[in-house]
């Protein structure tokens, strides 16, 4: 067999995807160059009208396989597709996201070339709207989800995490898969622990990757606490050694709630150590309104996307921040059952 044959298997967790899961299926079909591919879509238990999309698509390209996940984590139905996947290479397609012409074989020989386990892009998150461009804007920028390469951009190179991932299937193989006892933050716990057997996680800034983002603020709010939730697990599992930057929005959570005991306290005591205390418990609520209000002003967007920002970053920074806590201070159950697959 050709050692250069370029032979992929595509796999993407659906769950509740009616309306975006053809776009992306579809930036799957039109990836060329490829001497053989397969794409395995693993449903969960959806309740719209997911699977009589993904039925319709099936049918009409036969190199599409289903796959049941009935528990629904990402984690488990990557682990799923990647028990049942027949190539070598892993490509982990997100429903909400749209893979650029090329993507499949530029990241292929991009992973061979750099002798990595696993490879991303960019997310580049694009809204139709000006809510969903506000929150593509939050993506995009250090000033919503922080510094991460796959956010913001930057050299080709080692990274710590990849944004959906083109694995060696065997290599994630050897560590066990994806943990199923997380049902966010699974990739950067599995590019963790590939780095720790050895393996080069790596960053390709050529694969420019576009993401729908959440289009309500109950959406959004409910996106960033789950994330927020489950890197609080991690945090809380392996002793806090993560990233700094996960400990902000949950330090200004406790911020803010300190500075209300304090305001309240102050006000209860008078006098000028009360004032002094209850000054210096307002400073988180005059600082952060006052950064987010800096930060909307200075983005490049329209106004409407603008004034959007202002209530957009707040929802991604306290909705995470709350999750983090809970996820920190409450253990979460479950198995990793892959293993015994």
């Amino acid at each position: 067999m050709n050692a250069d044959a370029i032979r992929v298997s595509f796999v993407m967790p659906v769950l509740n995807e009616e309306n975006y899961v053809v776009a992306a299926v579809q930036s799957i079909l039109a990836q060329d160059g490829l001497d053989e591919r397969e794409i395995l879509l693993v449903l969960g238990a959806s309740t719209d009208r997911t699977d009589e999309v993904v039925a319709g698509l099936a049918e009409a390209h036969p190199e599409i396989r289903v796959l049941r996940n009935p528990r629904n984590a990402i984690s488990q139905s990557m682990n799923i597709g990647i028990a049942d996947a027949r190539f070598p290479v892993v490509v982990r397609v997100d429903a909400h996201s749209v893979l650029p012409a090329g993507y499949a074989v530029t990241a292929v020989r991009s992973l061979r070339a750099a002798g990595a386990v696993n490879l991303g892009g960019r997310m580049h998150a694009e809204g139709r709207t000006p809510y969903e461009q506000a929150v593509a804007w939050g993506y995009n920028s250090p000033g919503g989800l922080g510094g991460a390469v796959y956010h913001t951009g930057g050299e080709a190179g080692p990274a710590e995490s990849a944004y959906l991932g083109v694995f060696d299937r065997a290599a994630v193989l050897a560590i066990g898969g994806f943990d199923e006892t997380l049902s966010r933050g699974e990739d950067w716990d599995l590019n963790r622990r590939l780095m720790a057997r050895g393996g080069l996680v790596w960053f390709e800034p050529a694969l420019d990757v576009v993401y729908r983002p959440r289009s309500s603020v109950r959406a959004l709010g409910k996106q960033f606490h789950a994330s927020g939730r489950w890197r609080g697990e991690i945090i809380r599992r392996l002793g806090g050694r993560v990233p700094l930057r996960y400990f902000v929005p949950p330090a200004l959570l406790v911020a803010l709630a300190l500075g209300a005991v304090m305001v309240l306290a102050g006000a209860i005591a008078g006098g000028v150590v009360g004032n002094v205390v209850a000054l210096a418990g307002a400073l988180p609520f005059l600082v952060y309104p006052a950064w987010v209000l800096l930060t909307a002003l200075r983005a490049d967007v329209a106004p409407g996307v603008r004034l959007r920002l202002l209530g957009v970053l707040p929802t991604m920074h306290l909705s995470w921040g709350a999750g983090c806590l809970f996820g920190i201070l409450v253990p979460s159950r479950g198995h990793n059952a892959f293993a015994g697959r």
